[in-house]
């Protein structure tokens, strides 16, 4: 191989490579790489990216609409497919094009009706697309902007007005079916001719004119007969046979249509007209499986619940709720249909502004308040008793509680006791001080103002008046005391405080209660006596002193240490 041939096979290339560089790719190279992926397919966007990057880079604002419409097509999101459908408007003002900025507008309007059926949003949209496409020479566009006002007016409940406009594209779009034309024009002028005879059908079935709608629906299904690329336009033809069968009464077979019909539509989201096929197999289920006739009429109400949005063909549904509600005394199904039916006419009253005079029944405004208020009161009524037996039964429960913790705590200190009655009993032989008060370290007598003769002679002089229980005596101070040991006041106060470690209402208090106490362990006949008749006994003037100083000592009152010992004689 010559230099020269060498250089030139290495120049080709080298200018093959850089041209199939991802940047350097013309949009036609981009756009082949997905334009036939099924819309909503989110694998796309990669390249659509890529190619609006592209667009805007070069300041090519036609193809910059055209990658935004893609971007819309592809997006599996609503709220996606509004965000590209906003930037789509942008270019399209930029490049100053009224066909652009017309079919811009008409995307969004699109958006707005399909994927959120916000009809006065999508009904400006389309007003804004009719003004910008008044002069335009470009026919598709225009009818599909009339298709769209059209399917607005009938949605509204205009239908002899949108018939006309249906009418008209139907036969601009059968038209061009027949032109030779490109196979994706071919495919959106018959998707749009499909499209127009059903939404004639719809609006023929609304205007009672059943026998038109009948011919329509067997014409299109022999067109549409097995062809996979229009299988969404076929099932809506087969929801409009089934409601053909459902108005002939024959149930079995709308039944089947109805089905039929269901799968393309659920897998295209459009909810608005399977909120249609659910109520009309319910409606077609009434005479012969109540069960699934509700279960039907349940998902539209789900399907308003998601969506907020509902038409008025399937407002009777919950009409139908509410009754069977009713029948079942169901208080709560009943309240909760009749709030949502009320929420049902407040949207169609707002977004069907035709039919708000028609669309009271049964149920008009006034009657389903007065009945909403009703049922409320009804249902508080209930809610209040279950309120108040569930407070109640916390309460007895927490009664309950506290009292079982409380007799656990009686019980403890009880047995508490007991041992230490038990132990007191067993160094009742010895009458020397009791050690566990006194607790005197050596030379502790010697650091003492008392002498030592004095200190023996008070503790003599106490010992026998434990042992004779003077401290019984009613009124009993320090003063009557001190007197009848031949002693001063200072110096049994000395003395109690030194040796007992209290002060002297203390150890006079703790001699009461613990003779009483013995008392009422030992001999069964105590345990007869009221509180009063206790107090007494021992010395002490009141019996509210007397219970509150027993527990203070004892730590369990007077009247359960006496139940305690009962129960425990009498299971001896």
């Amino acid at each position: 191989m010559s230099v020269t041939r060498f250089l030139l096979f290495a120049f080709i290339l080298h200018f093959n490579s850089f041209f199939s560089q991802p940047g350097n790719e013309d949009y036609l190279s981009i756009r082949r790489k997905y334009e036939n992926l099924e819309k909503n397919n989110t694998d796309a966007l990669p390249s659509v990216r890529l190619f609006i990057k592209k667009a805007k880079k070069e300041k090519d604002y036609s193809r910059l609409v055209q990658g935004y419409k893609d971007a819309v097509l592809f997006s599996s999101s609503g709220h996606d497919k509004m965000r590209y459908a906003d930037s789509t408007i942008l270019a399209a003002l930029k490049s100053e094009d009224n066909d652009l900025i017309s079919t811009a507008y008409l995307g969004k309007g699109i958006i707005h009706y399909f994927n959120f059926k916000k009809f006065e949003p999508a009904l400006d949209e389309y007003l804004k697309a009719y003004q910008y496409a008044k002069n335009t020479k470009d026919d598709y566009l225009r009818y599909k902007v009339k298709y769209h006002l059209g399917v607005v007016k009938s949605y509204l409940g205009y239908y002899q007005d949108a018939l006309e406009l249906f009418g008209e594209c139907s036969v601009f779009f059968e038209n061009k079916c027949k032109q030779n034309l490109h196979p994706n024009e071919l495919y959106n002028n018959t998707r749009g001719y499909y499209n127009s005879l059903h939404q004639m059908i719809v609006c023929y079935q609304h205007l009672k004119n059943f026998k038109v709608s009948d011919s329509l629906i067997n014409v299109s299904l022999s067109k549409t007969y097995d062809m996979d690329e229009f299988s969404l336009e076929r099932g809506y033809f087969f929801k409009c046979k089934g409601l053909l069968e459902y108005n002939h009464k024959n149930y079995n077979a709308a039944i089947s249509d109805l089905n039929q019909s269901l799968q393309p539509i659920l897998k295209a989201k459009d909810f608005a007209w399977a909120s249609v096929v659910y109520y009309y197999l319910g409606k077609s289920y009434t005479s012969i499986n109540t069960t699934k006739r509700l279960q039907y009429f349940i998902k539209v109400d789900s399907i308003f619940n998601t969506h907020h949005f509902i038409l008025p063909d399937v407002r009777p549904g919950y009409e139908e709720l509410i009754k069977n509600s009713k029948k079942e005394k169901n208080l709560e199904k009943e309240l909760y249909y009749t709030r949502q039916l009320l929420k049902v006419d407040s949207v169609l009253s707002k977004d069907f502004t035709y039919l708000s005079a028609k669309i009271h029944k049964e149920y008009d405004t006034k009657l389903l308040i007065d009945k909403k208020e009703m049922l409320e009161q009804k249902s508080e009524g209930r809610l209040i008793s279950m309120i108040i037996f569930i407070v109640l039964t916390l309460l007895f429960l927490g009664l309950f509680i506290i009292r079982f913790l409380k007799e656990r705590k009686i019980q403890r200190k009880y047995a508490e006791l007991q041992h230490r009655l038990s132990e007191e009993g067993r160094k009742a032989t010895s009458n020397t001080e009791e050690v566990k008060r006194k607790n005197v370290l050596p030379g502790e007598e010697r650091k003492s103002v008392l002498t030592a003769e004095q200190i023996h002679e008070l503790s003599a002089k106490l010992d026998l008046f434990e042992i004779n229980n003077s401290f019984i005596q009613k009124g009993l101070t320090q003063n009557k005391l001190a007197a009848k040991l031949g002693t001063n006041t200072s110096y049994l106060s000395t003395y109690i405080n030194e040796h007992k470690k209290v002060n002297f209402n203390r150890y006079i208090g703790e001699l009461r209660i613990s003779y009483i106490t013995k008392l009422l362990n030992s001999n069964k006949k105590y345990l007869n006596y009221t509180i009063e008749a206790l107090a007494e006994e021992c010395g002490i003037s009141s019996r509210q002193n007397f219970s509150d100083l027993f527990y203070e000592i004892n730590g369990i009152r007077p009247k359960d240490f006496i139940r305690k010992r009962k129960e425990e004689l009498e299971g001896i």
